[in-house]
């Protein structure tokens, strides 16, 4: 398990204490083997709070325990997928996946689950959007890690690649037992990939509300026109809107 426990961080500002706060004793849990979004407004504080945990930065006060141990710095026990470009592109696929580990059997393992062994000898540049964002999992999912931060990790992706890839890594996720932490503004998205999704506020940051997303998986595109989809993106827009 996975908790941030009463976290207080600011920024320096303009304002008359000289600050911005951004969380205030901020709590969350965070469950072995869940898929959790968080969705908020732009600016709220979400990639900060990915910062903490990912321990490159330090609250003022609280802290974040994983598997009963205290974060301070950046660790193996937790790996962040963001939508910049993690790859080396001088490298080829193999040797973007050696630089995580020696181990082939493992590179092996994670280039099949990802649909990506035939490409071990291409370079990045050689690789369509979709695949580069493979690549980056296998490279998460080959760390002896169980924690995954997705951090708008499809944003630079169009509609249509974007969305076959989440029904993609949902799979290989859900295979994988890996916890998952994604951070996006896509409600569709959150809905889609999620079985609990948080609805942050503006600053200082507020859990407003908790959506439990009840589909079985695996979950397939066509999931996205059925009727129940349907009702959870209007739960979801409505609370986002009412808060």
């Amino acid at each position: 398990m996975i908790t941030v426990k009463d976290i207080t961080f600011n920024y320096p500002g303009k304002n008359s204490q000289g600050e911005v706060g951004v969380f205030k004793d901020f709590s969350l849990e965070i469950f072995d083997g869940e898929f959790l979004s968080l969705v908020g407004p732009s600016g709220c504080g979400k990639t900060t709070l990915v910062n903490i945990i990912a321990g490159y930065l330090k609250p003022f006060s609280g802290g974040v325990v994983i598997n009963g141990d205290n974060i301070t710095l950046p660790g193996k026990d937790r790996i962040v997928i963001n939508q910049e470009n993690d790859l080396f592109e001088w490298m080829t696929v193999y040797e973007n996946m050696k630089l995580i580990t020696k181990d082939d059997d493992s590179i092996d393992k994670y280039l099949l689950m990802t649909h990506l062994t035939k490409f071990k000898n291409y370079y990045p540049r050689e690789l369509s959007g979709g695949m580069k964002k493979r690549l980056s999992l296998a490279r998460a999912l080959v760390v002896d890690s169980g924690f995954i931060i997705m951090d708008e990790p499809f944003g630079s992706l169009d509609n249509q690649i974007k969305e076959k890839l989440h029904e993609e890594v949902l799979k290989i996720v859900k295979q994988s037992g890996k916890t998952i932490l994604l951070v996006t503004h896509d409600v569709e998205e959150a809905i889609f990939l999620s079985d609990r999704i948080l609805l942050l506020s503006g600053k200082p940051v507020t859990i407003k509300q908790e959506i439990k997303i009840p589909f079985n998986h695996p979950r397939y595109l066509s999931l996205r026109d059925s009727a129940e989809f349907s009702k959870f993106r209007s739960i979801v827009r409505q609370a986002i809107n009412h808060h």
